[in-house]
């Protein structure tokens, strides 16, 4: 799926729609810890949680800055995340990891937005680059895992 998300025209906007995002994430890992059997999986899928856990912190941190309420839960998109986990679930946990990358695909596309997205401080992109390689981390270990 494509996101917009990261091409915001603001940076209210823009923090605003990457902790949805990061929400919805969040969502789908835990949607996954409660579904998968194998314990190994249980056990890096859970420290990625904490890794977007981390970015929640940190887009908190510059919703503070900007004078903006920090949203505290996803969007619609959470339906869609972890419904593709619940699917999955009928084939097994290398399904699950299949559905869980194609939502680290979207999360790494709006990192790379964001991280290039003029209306971000300088502080911003630093964060968001960091966040990126931690996706583009998850993404390659699922990848790894189902190929």
């Amino acid at each position: 799926m494509v996101t917009t998300v990261g091409t915001e025209n603001d940076a209210e906007t823009l923090v605003r729609n990457l902790l949805k995002l990061e929400h919805d994430a969040i969502a789908a890992y835990e949607s996954t810890i409660e579904r998968i059997d194998d314990q190994a999986y249980k056990t890096q899928i859970e420290d990625f949680r904490q890794d977007h856990i981390r970015h929640v912190d940190a887009l908190k941190g510059f919703a503070t800055k900007l004078g903006i309420e920090a949203p505290q839960g996803g969007d619609m998109k959470e339906m869609l995340t972890t419904g593709k986990i619940a699917l999955a679930d009928l084939a097994g946990d290398s399904a699950i990891l299949k559905a869980m990358k194609t939502n680290e695909d979207d999360t790494v596309q709006a990192y790379e937005q964001a991280s290039g997205n003029a209306k971000a401080d300088p502080e911003m992109r630093s964060a968001f680059e960091t966040a990126l390689a931690d996706e583009k981390r998850h993404r390659s270990w699922m990848e790894s895992q189902t190929a």
